[in-house]
């Protein structure tokens, strides 16, 4: 059996007063459960310069990047070593439709971010570029799905498009553009918090 024992010094300041020690001892080789790493998983969020201007910037930006992936921010995550990463997140995943954020990037449709200020999103980043990002990170991706203004349907779809190996429309469209294999996404969040953005 481990034992860890940890002395506390509490001083307190003041005339005439002692400080006292204080002693608690760990049975660390008595441990039974695990606690996930994925429970410190972080978030990518369609807010402020997090996700445009931040990780993903313009072409002529004079950085090291990876397509428009800016690679100092991604060596810098990598050094926190970053579990699992959910996108689109907070409440714009539920204004967000996947397909609007797939295919070439000129004939994505353009949106207006409601949730957080009001700014035109070109939907430049969306789900290639984003596993392209979990990728790079080493980290697993976590989505998000629309149940806020998408419908069940929507979600079955881009859980298909991810993650499905056989011949369907979804799995055409993913080969179509660029990917051949599914990148099996294992966590799935339905919607962003139950409490706001109009789900309950």
């Amino acid at each position: 059996m481990k034992k860890m024992t940890l002395a506390l010094l509490t001083a307190v300041l003041g005339a005439g007063v002692n400080a006292q020690v204080v002693t608690t001892t760990l049975n660390t080789g008595e441990a039974k459960t695990t606690i996930s790493k994925h429970i410190y998983g972080h978030f990518a969020e369609h807010l402020g310069r997090c996700i445009y201007d931040g990780f993903w910037v313009n072409e002529n930006l004079d950085v090291k990047k990876q397509g428009r992936i800016r690679l100092d921010v991604v060596e810098a995550l990598k050094k926190i070593k970053i579990p699992n990463l959910r996108w689109p997140g907070g409440c714009f995943a539920d204004e967000y439709h996947w397909r609007d954020g797939i295919g070439k990037p000129a004939d994505r449709p353009k949106m207006v971010n409601t949730n957080w200020g009001g700014v035109s999103e070109d939907n430049s980043f969306g789900t290639h570029e984003f596993l392209e990002l979990c990728g790079l990170l080493n980290t697993e991706p976590y989505v998000a799905g629309n149940v806020g203004s998408g419908t069940v349907e929507e979600m079955a779809k881009w859980v298909e498009y991810l993650n499905s190996p056989a011949q369907s429309t979804m799995t055409e469209l993913r080969k179509q553009n660029g990917r051949e294999q599914p990148w099996k996404v294992t966590y799935w969040g339905v919607g962003n918090e139950s409490w706001g953005c109009g789900e309950i």
